[in-house]
């Protein structure tokens, strides 16, 4: 089999519920309920840490944060000797494409440091210059390096040199490409008013009417009290995964348009989840203080689509995250790293290619992840959040009984019955980071070592 070609959307705060193809009964998203209805749609997708800095870098590295270094967002700046110093001289998954023989680009958000400069591993570099707002407006793209002004929806400039990359390849080569679309990211505003005022009139019935249950700590960004303000933000939410469905389909119609369609495996996945009102809360895992692993903030959309190769219509339930994806990509393109790579990386990650194919393949029964100086464990019914000496002090350990509590309102880590399980989960929780951590960068030490940390939380800003 000829090696396919790999287009991968990771788009930036998406949470999973927020897709027809995951049940939401007013938002239209016919492309991703394409890829769900031709392939594979994964019901339990999780991201490793549910902030967008560590999760991008560990779907790039296929590494954990206590192995790249990346514990929170990174506050990107050009001013010297702030700069975080992001992935540099970590092998990346363009790299190992390229090795493979691939032709690589990154078009859209990068945000694992210097987003300005174009990173090994990548023949094709289009990202931001500076920030990454406005959703639309005046705004500064790093082009191949050139820095430029263009003003308009950014999202149609990353759609344009999408199609761009597709047509002007090497076709006697595969490529590997990563787009990053960001509208589903706040501020939420400044979306194509064609599609605003279809949903300004929706019930928004899929988002639980929730109040925040104080077992989490404090709120640190909360939903809008204003019934007005609320229906515009959730109407303006709701337009952005449209429109990212709409751009993201002309970029498939062109490789369908080209012959190329049959042969390129198509993913659609996000850095993290999201709640929009979910539990009273706006945001992901920094939506609280202490950071929260709550499965809104942890659940992702993920399709894949592959003609031929993936039978369609599948639903699996499998829990993996981005590194098994980091792994699964390198499985379908026949890039396995050789032995010393594999050493060097480390990686957590196992491709389940096989499970997507539809074949039987065993895997493991948990979620595991990790936010600042915090990790977590999920398995079908349980989940266990242990936490280590901060900035801030410690704040108290976590554990939910999902079986008869699935909205995670009440922390029963003191209640009798539980101490074994929870001993269990802790034990298993050391054990794995155990295998995964360089001394300097763990989550545990994220306090002592302020190298590893990007030095902005967003409630410190």
């Amino acid at each position: 089999m000829n090696q396919p070609n790999i287009l991968v959307f990771l788009t930036d705060d998406h949470g999973q519920w927020a897709a027809g193809c995951y049940g939401n009964s007013e938002i239209q998203s016919p492309t991703m309920d394409y890829l769900a209805k031709t392939g594979v749609r994964m019901s339990r997708a999780f991201t490793p840490t549910p902030v967008c800095s560590p999760a991008r870098a560990s779907f790039f590295t296929g590494r954990l944060a206590s192995q790249h270094g990346i514990h929170d967002w990174i506050f990107e700046t050009t001013e010297p000797g702030s700069q975080h110093p992001g992935l540099m001289s970590q092998t990346n998954i363009g790299h190992l494409l390229q090795n493979a023989g691939y032709q690589t680009g990154l078009i859209g958000k990068w945000h694992c440091g210097n987003s300005w400069e174009p990173q090994s591993g990548f023949d094709r570099w289009f990202s931001y210059g500076e920030r990454q707002y406005p959703h639309k407006g005046e705004i500064k793209f790093s082009d191949q390096g050139e820095i430029i002004d263009y003003t308009g929806f950014q999202t149609h400039a990353f759609t344009g040199r999408s199609i761009d990359f597709i047509r002007e390849r090497d076709r006697d080569r595969p490529f590997f490409l990563t787009v990053g679309y960001v509208d589903t990211h706040g501020p939420f505003s400044q979306h194509p008013e064609r599609l605003v005022e279809s949903y300004r009139d929706c019930s928004f019935q899929d988002i639980p009417n929730e109040t925040f249950s104080p077992c989490h700590g404090s709120i640190n960004a909360g939903w809008p009290k204003d019934p007005d303000q609320n229906r515009e933000q959730l109407a303006q939410y709701y337009a952005a995964v449209t429109f990212i469905d709409q751009q993201m389909g002309r970029i498939i119609d062109e490789l369908e348009g080209t012959g190329d369609l049959e042969n390129t495996l198509v993913v659609y996945t996000a850095d993290h989840g999201l709640m929009t009102g979910h539990h009273g809360l706006n945001s992901k895992g920094n939506a609280t203080i202490p950071q929260n692993f709550i499965d809104t903030s942890i659940l992702v959309p993920c399709l894949f689509s592959w003609k031929d190769q993936i039978p369609a219509g599948q639903v699996h339930s499998q829990m993996v995250d981005h590194c098994d994806l980091f792994a699964t990509l390198l499985d379908a393109a026949s890039a396995i790293p050789d032995e010393s790579t594999r050493q060097e990386i480390n990686s957590p990650g196992e491709s389940y290619l096989p499970t997507l194919k539809g074949e039987n393949q065993v895997w493991r029964d948990a979620y595991f992840g990790e936010y600042g100086n915090a990790r977590g464990i999920r398995t079908d019914n349980r989940k266990f959040i242990k936490r280590y000496p901060g900035p801030n002090g410690r704040y108290h350990d976590e554990f939910y009984d999902l079986e008869i509590d699935p909205r995670e309102r009440e922390n029963r880590i003191h209640n009798t019955g539980y101490e074994d399980e929870i001993k269990n989960l802790s034990q298993r929780l050391d054990t794995h980071f155990s295998k995964y951590e360089l001394t300097g960068c763990s989550g545990k030490e994220i306090s002592l070592v302020p190298k590893c940390n990007p030095g902005h939380s967003p409630w410190e800003k």
